[in-house]
């Protein structure tokens, strides 16, 4: 059985380089980063106004008063996309909102809220407070430099880089390309929901959600029919799904039961089996494997076996073949609310419930058929081998919770 670390690092040596595509920065959500941008201007792109009042020199409001203001002369009114044709001079002032440009000879901008006007005199303007140098405005570049970098290859391309990709002009990205990955269940006992099941039967439920965490790692989920539990139909169905997808996941078949057929039909097919055990719990009976240079997955039956082993084992291996530099599931720090043991020889990915605070409790019981208890969970833990942690322990948890 190998560890789980080996086991990545050979799928991950066995990926092909990833393939670029050019896209609209519009489509580019979630997607891999395989060039990095830099800006092609200073952002922001000129002086401007923090806020809505008047643009002025610092020096001519400094002794201002609620009880003895600075009356300035108004020069002009500015708003965003304007831009002042005139200096201010001394002892004038230009009114701005939010974002507009600062005009050339002010040095500070005044809010709204410190001034006041006389019904009267609407060309003059009240100060009541002084401002100083610098003070509500917004400088050029302060954000990005012309020249700076944007987004480095690897990275996923969240809401907030597309924000600011598009903030400097950019309108196209070159990415990794999202692999086609096929999904197959094995089991004469499978039916698909909605279907009325007979005597020993029971509903198909891991192509679902598993599609659901290849979508959120970047993969483009294939779901094939079901198969049942006979050889030629299991060679079938792997031929068909080599044909159209680069990546096939399988779930069941992967053990060494009479009945455990995807590994015998992928060698028929002309697959090489690399290895189909891992030292974890759940998902011992993990098969990994290649036919030229497509690979299979081969996940165990059980959902929970197979989720765990997905996120442990195919995520890692969707993300890099996508360019990703973070593979990894993200981590968090909590606290124990409560003891758990491993008294097992293997390491144990226990699925565990962290709420906001940071308390970490299991989800439920932990046998790899119980979903329920995977449903309310949000997280793992890995438990070392024969090992107890008590109750209050600081513990990391992989948590896949914003992950689908």
């Amino acid at each position: 059985m190998l560890e789980l670390e080996d086991a990545v690092a050979r799928i991950l040596a066995a990926l092909p380089a990833p393939q670029r595509e050019s896209i609209p920065l519009n489509q580019a959500n979630g997607r891999v980063l395989l060039e990095p941008v830099l800006s092609p201007i200073d952002l922001p792109p000129f002086d401007n106004s923090a806020m809505d009042g008047y643009a002025l020199r610092a020096e001519d409001v400094g002794g201002a008063k609620a009880d003895a203001p600075v009356r300035l002369r108004l020069a002009g009114r500015v708003v965003a996309g304007e831009v002042f044709p005139d200096q201010v001079s001394p002892g004038a002032c230009v009114r701005l909102f939010t974002g507009s440009p600062i005009p050339k000879g002010a040095d500070s901008v005044v809010m709204q809220e410190d001034t006041r006007t006389e019904p009267d005199k609407p060309a003059e303007i009240l100060v009541l407070e002084p401002v100083r140098p610098r003070e509500n405005v917004r400088f050029r570049g302060e954000d990005v430099r012309s020249g700076g970098s944007l987004a480095r290859s690897g990275e996923i391309l969240t809401a907030g880089r597309l924000s600011l990709l598009a903030a400097t002009g950019i309108r196209q990205v070159t990415v990794g390309h999202q692999p086609k990955v096929g999904l197959m269940s094995t089991g004469s006992e499978l039916r698909e929901p909605g279907q009325t099941l007979g005597q020993g039967q029971i509903y198909e439920s891991n192509r679902i959600g598993l599609s659901a965490l290849i979508r959120n790692a970047g993969g483009l989920p294939t779901i094939f029919p079901l198969v049942p539990d006979e050889l030629a139909a299991t060679e079938q169905a792997i031929t068909k799904a080599f044909k159209e997808c680069g990546l096939v996941v399988t779930t069941g078949g992967a053990s060494v039961g009479e009945l455990d057929l995807v590994r015998s039909a992928f060698a028929n097919r002309g697959g090489q089996v690399d290895f189909w055990k891992v030292a974890i719990k759940p998902g011992r009976p993990f098969m990994f494997g290649r036919l030229g240079s497509q690979l299979l997955l081969g996940l165990p039956g059980n959902p929970v076996s197979a989720f765990v082993t997905f996120l442990l084992l195919v995520r890692p291996a969707l993300l890099r073949t996508q360019g990703a530099n973070q593979i990894e599931l993200p981590t968090a720090m909590g606290v124990l609310g409560e003891q758990i043991h491993n008294p097992s020889s293997r390491r144990h990915f226990v699925r565990v419930r962290m709420d906001a605070g940071g308390t970490v409790l299991l989800a439920g019981p932990q046998a790899s058929h119980l979903l329920g208890s995977f449903a309310a969970a949000n997280g793992l833990v890995d438990l070392p081998p024969e090992s107890v942690l008590p109750a209050g322990s600081s513990v990391p948890v992989k948590r896949w919770d914003s992950l689908g």
